[in-house]
């Protein structure tokens, strides 16, 4: 077997150590070559030549989320083919690690590592669905690739946090999550359109749902973690569906606590609940519109302001070592 791994040297919580560990370990069962990245984007090239070049059998990712979808939108980058594309496997190593940690691998590097040895030499793999979003840019000349994404997307507030944290982390500040509780208490009290959305979703065959502030596309469940405690946005998601929504139409402070209590109390049977609650399961394709810009982000990935936003579940689109 061949096998590529791609670190992220500035991950979170990857070092040295970490990267010679799973280094040492996987070259002692396969034919190895380690790659560290660079620059953003050098992990989707990265994936992608992994996949032109028919001579690679595994491209392991060491880092973080945004490491992850990187390696996939390379891997895909010519479309889904679980029986000829390389296989994914993860190794985190980033502050989160969702999409890790929804496949059910241990959070700490060394641990998921021996895991995915084990996985290799009883050859156990899964196929996941992915979802994979075009949309509309917010400036005349921004051009806008469809992109892939592992567990979650959203357009609007939630973006909106995720912009901000990514604003602090560029000055220096650590990604922790009491920086993104900070950033969801800014983001509240500068939203313009908490009490009337601008967000209108259409889907093939079924009324339009409009006025939403908030719109979490999930591909999974989990959506993230607070520490070691699991969030669901949408507890029906899963590796084997398509696409699950949940969206808020209204952010007033009553309902802020409320909603922000059902997130912190979710758990796999009961997700966020109420009058100004969708949840929409299985969609396979749907358009989210905006009448103004809004911000879009995809596996914590802050992307810019988006007008409209297509969305497409893709079932079986990706072979994953677990």
């Amino acid at each position: 077997m061949r096998a590529l791994l791609v670190v992220n040297p500035a991950a979170t919580t990857t070092s040295a150590r970490t990267r010679d560990v799973l280094i040492h370990a996987l070259a002692s069962e396969m034919k190895l070559e380690a790659v560290s990245t660079e620059y953003r984007g050098h992990a989707r090239d990265l994936g992608r030549r992994a996949a032109e070049s028919g001579e690679i059998d595994l491209v392991v990712a060491l880092g973080g989320d945004g490491t992850v979808n990187e390696v996939v939108n390379g891997l895909l980058h010519g479309g889904p083919d679980p029986d000829r594309l390389p296989g994914l496997a993860v190794v985190p190593g980033g502050s989160t690690n969702v999409f890790a940690r929804a496949l059910g691998l241990p959070n700490d590097a060394v641990e998921a590592t021996g895991a995915l040895l084990d996985a290799l030499r009883e050859r156990s793999a899964r196929t996941v669905s992915l979802g994979l979003a075009s949309g509309t840019p917010g400036t005349p000349d921004e051009e806008v690739p469809a992109r892939w994404f592992t567990f979650c997307a959203g357009l609007g507030f939630d973006a909106g946090v995720v912009g901000r944290v990514e604003q602090q982390r560029e000055r220096g500040k650590r990604s922790t999550h009491a920086l993104y509780l900070r950033q969801v208490l800014r983001q509240f009290l500068e939203e313009p359109h908490r009490r009337h959305g601008t967000i209108t979703l259409e889907r093939p065959g079924a009324e339009p749902v409009e006025d939403l502030v908030l719109s979490i596309i999930c591909n999974t469940s989990p959506w993230t973690y607070l520490g070691n405690r699991p969030v669901y946005a949408s507890p029906e998601a899963s590796f084997e569906t398509a696409l699950d929504v949940l969206g808020l139409s209204r952010l007033s402070t009553p309902a802020v606590a409320r909603y922000a209590t059902q997130l912190l109390t979710s758990s796999p049977e009961r997700g966020p609940r109420g009058k100004h609650a969708v949840t929409l399961h299985d969609l396979t394709d749907f358009t989210l519109h905006s009448k103004v810009p809004l911000p879009l982000q995809m596996d914590g990935d802050h992307l810019g302001l988006r007008t409209s936003v297509t969305f497409t579940g893709v079932r079986r689109a990706l072979r994953v070592i677990v």
